[in-house]
């Protein structure tokens, strides 16, 4: 038995540890079998490049914890986007990615791969395995789901989502007592959400939760409306611009600062329509995603927010790569061991498919067949925790 890892597209707070579960289980309980690690995602398999885990790692799997990012590396490669493989040169013309990435398989003498990655990685894991199955090998491909935007269908918790909420309170924490260097300032906190804004909300929640715990100094004006969230702007929100300026005019008014959690992907379709009007170009990846960094809604909402306020100072800070970098927390961490163990299970039973608490299933723990994995589900704002949580906010 071969067995093979490969992490993919964007770094989270489950990388690292995920790897040192599969990697602790199978070396326990299987000690014949080899793992080997792509580097770099699907670059790696389809240059042939990898590394061996070594036996010794066995008593040394829980030195994976502390760390975030990925011991064998990431890329976003797309295994049907001919013509991108063929520029960054991972093929050569004429070749068929799928049959480049299924040859190096073949030739690695690989039995399971497991991916872990978000949608993108894992319908690609689904094409990969699907084209074996065509050409008569048997491959066993078991995903494990990692987003920060928890925004994959039909999955409840993707791993790395709740160690990103957390690192990106704990983020403006600090990025907050930048109110007290200016009259009027506006501090917007853009958090990464392209379609989903369950990262937004969990932060803001996260944030609020730790406001708590703080001992403020009202006689001489440190108070926790200053310090509160103001305002939170969220894909799956309609904005009325009009409307939310003129109560957060009311309260720069009163605390002399507004602070926003803004998700990235708020918005965005204004922001491109009025980017292409301008004759700029709108930049997308791969996988036709457009660039949020290059289409950069926090500069955007800056200057409009900024001029409707009357700011004196704007500030935009984004936690994204600091809350994505983080090594996982202890309520990812016992996620992860949950989803770790039951993708051994099934690779060893030969059940292809990605691991999750299942939302059409009683939220059981379950291998999902790939054909049911899509990304961008939305955030779900009826939930009662939201709810309340934005009540509050808008009664300050």
């Amino acid at each position: 038995m071969k067995i093979a890892f490969l992490t993919s597209g964007g770094i989270a707070p489950c990388l690292s540890a995920s790897i040192g579960r599969l990697t602790q289980n199978y070396l326990k309980d299987y000690p014949d079998a080899e793992i080997i690690g792509y580097l770099n995602g699907y670059k790696g398999l389809l240059l042939g490049k990898s590394i061996p885990f070594p036996k010794e790692l066995a008593k040394n799997t829980d030195k994976f914890y502390q760390f975030g990012g990925s011991p064998i590396g990431n890329s976003r490669v797309k295994l049907t986007n001919i013509d991108d493989c063929i520029k960054k040169e991972y093929i050569k013309r004429g070749e068929n990615p799928l049959e480049v990435a299924a040859n190096q398989l073949v030739k690695d003498s690989v039995t399971i791969l497991h991916t872990i990655g978000g949608d993108d990685t894992n319908t690609t894991a689904a094409d990969l395995s699907n084209y074996l199955q065509k050409n008569n090998y048997n491959l066993t491909v078991v995903g494990l789901p990692k987003t920060i935007d928890n925004d994959v269908f039909p999955i409840t918790q993707t791993l790395g989502a709740w160690t990103a909420a957390e690192q990106g309170a704990i983020f403006f924490e600090n990025i907050v007592n930048e109110n007290t260097t200016s009259d009027r300032q506006l501090i917007i906190h853009e958090i990464m959400g392209r379609h989903s804004g369950w990262l937004t909300a969990a932060t803001t929640f996260e944030y609020r939760k730790r406001l708590h715990a703080i001992n403020f100094i009202p006689e001489i004006g440190i108070i926790k409306e200053k310090w509160d969230v103001h305002s939170v702007f969220l894909p799956e929100e309609k904005i009325n611009f009009k409307k939310e300026c003129e109560r957060l005019n009311k309260i720069m008014d009163q605390y002399d600062s507004v602070n926003v959690f803004l998700s990235e992907g708020a918005g965005m379709d204004i922001i491109i329509n009025e980017t292409e009007k301008a004759g700029e170009t709108v930049l997308r990846d791969a996988f036709g995603h457009v660039r949020l960094d290059e289409l950069n809604a926090g500069k955007w909402f800056a200057k409009k927010l900024g001029k409707a306020l009357n700011a004196n100072k704007i500030l935009v800070q984004k936690s994204g790569y600091f809350g994505r970098s983080a090594k996982a927390n202890k309520e990812d961490l016992e996620l992860i061991f949950q989803m770790a163990d039951h993708a051994v299970a099934s690779a060893i039973a030969g059940n292809s498919g990605v691991i999750g608490w299942d939302e059409n299933n009683n939220n059981i723990l379950s291998c999902i067949d790939f054909n049911r994995i899509k990304g961008g589900k939305a955030f779900d704002i009826t939930q009662d925790w939201y709810i309340n949580m934005m009540n509050e906010i808008k009664n300050i």
